[in-house]
């Protein structure tokens, strides 16, 4: 029997004053779409970080803002069944998970809910009506990143690498992340020593002298085939041709390193600039039977295994018979579209990248798939052009950042109107609010949740949608 969804009005949030380190009993209601636990006070919202769904806990308040307020646990008095003990030994510390004290089935279940959530919220849909199907997750939900990004500093003179803490400006020195491919643990705990033992000099916000900032690791799942991109602050590295010569006869299996150029200070880690410095150009990587090119900067899933079944999913979801014109847009390398070419007539693929549009024209050669064709621009750009050449798409795949997509795109689904859209989403909230969007020209079929990042509170979602 299909479980209830009804929407609930929690009243008004200014109804109770609550103060800076108060304590009250609380009951945990649901997992956030952050992955902390959400109960109620007064129906008052409170968040708490590691707090589970039908635990009774004693909390202190840490933070309160006009509509709701933040709290840690003082002490659990009624455990949820689903609580386990983090194995990372970090994971407090580490902003990088959120989901390693709940169980794996316990880990499913929340994602699926943080989906219904996200459209309570987001959308004027009824959700009881709504086919939201249940979390595919791994067999082994470990080790499964195949790419690593490392903040590199100084600390006591020796330098670390690592992730920052949640909400932090700490760096947590890490040379062992259990959700890490141990390629990409190996290859950058090894270029750690070789700045230490050759004092390259890494990142201090007060030095403006050229400088490490990030260790980015790529590994090739299929192929052990490894990629070190460093980037800097400037073109020079100190002391490059020997950090270079280092990491070839320390690191065999490295067979690609670049140079990333990024002088802002910002949280976004690549610049625009990449000079190739060693070995080649790219790493391959293999997915069932496709192998890519995966050249520094191109987008590619960090989960190799579940890009498999997420694929696949988009695959059931475009349900192609042979005669439809497929455009992949968001194309990256090309990953979905080729991964659908063998039930599309055509394939027309597009990235604001060009990196990645190159990436793609390879692939699609190397794969003997001859009805792709792959331009560098945006969709919103090229798709009414193609209209008023009489080309209209039967179906639209898209697979956009976190931010969803921009506006502009979907009015360009508007205006062409493709038969079908197939939305792969990396963020629930972004989905239901395009989803909010489209409604009037499309119904929503069905949602597959698809889980690419066990122990964190992230979840990926397959939408099928119809026009009307």
């Amino acid at each position: 029997m299909k479980k209830q969804y009804t929407k609930k009005r929690q009243g008004n949030n200014n109804e109770v004053k609550i103060e800076l380190k108060q304590q009250f009993p609380l009951t945990i209601k649901k997992i956030g779409i952050n992955g902390e636990g959400i109960g109620f006070f007064k129906r008052k919202i409170v968040f708490v970080p590691g707090a589970l769904p039908g635990e009774e806990v004693v909390v202190e308040v840490t933070k309160v803002h006009p509509k709701f307020t933040e709290a840690r646990i003082k002490k659990i008095r009624k455990k949820s069944p689903q609580r386990t003990k983090a194995p990372c030994l970090v994971y407090e510390e580490c902003g990088g998970c959120q989901l390693q004290h709940i169980t794996y089935e316990g880990q499913l279940e929340a994602k699926r809910d943080i989906v219904l959530q996200s459209l309570e919220r987001h959308t004027k849909l009824n959700l009881d009506e709504l086919d939201v199907r249940q979390t595919i997750g791994m067999d082994n939900p470990w080790h499964y990143r195949n790419k690593s990004q490392f903040q590199v500093e100084t600390h006591k003179g020796k330098a670390f690498a690592g992730l920052y803490s949640m909400n932090s400006n700490k760096l947590i020195n890490i040379d062992e992340c259990i959700v890490q491919h141990s390629a990409t643990n190996k290859v950058t705990t090894e270029i750690k020593r070789i700045i230490n033992d050759f004092n390259i000099p890494v990142y201090d916000e007060k030095k403006k002298k050229p400088i490490l900032r990030t260790i980015v690791t790529r590994v090739g799942f299929e192929t052990g085939q490894v990629q070190v991109v460093l980037v800097t602050n400037d073109k020079k590295i100190p002391r490059k041709d020997l950090l270079i010569s280092e990491i070839e006869k320390r690191l065999p299996e490295v067979v690609s390193i670049a140079q990333n150029i990024n002088p802002k200070k910002t949280g976004i880690i690549f610049g625009d600039e990449t000079i190739h410095l060693s070995g080649k150009e790219s790493i391959e990587e293999r997915l069932d039977e496709f192998t890519y090119e995966l050249s520094a900067r191109a987008f590619f899933q960090l989960n190799p295994i579940q890009t498999i079944k997420l694929y696949n999913e988009a695959k059931k979801a475009a349900a192609l018979t042979g005669e439809e014109r497929v455009v992949d847009a968001y194309c990256g390398v090309g990953t979905i579209g080729l991964w659908l070419a063998d039930g599309a007539k055509e394939i027309r693929g597009m990235d604001v990248v060009k990196e990645g549009i190159d990436d793609a024209k390879k692939n699609a050669e190397r794969f003997g798939v001859n009805h792709a064709d792959y331009f560098v621009g945006s969709a919103e750009e090229l798709m009414p052009k193609w209209k008023k050449e009489g080309w209209r798409p039967d179906v639209v795949v898209v697979d956009p950042p976190r931010t969803g997509c921009d506006q502009k795109f979907l009015d360009t689904i508007k205006e062409v109107k493709p038969k079908k859209f197939v939305y792969v989403s990396c963020n629930p909230s972004t989905l239901a609010k395009d989803i909010e969007y489209l409604k009037k020209q499309y119904t929503v079929e069905y949602l597959q949740p698809v889980d690419m990042f066990p122990q964190t509170a992230h979840v990926e979602c397959v939408a099928q949608m119809i026009l009307k």
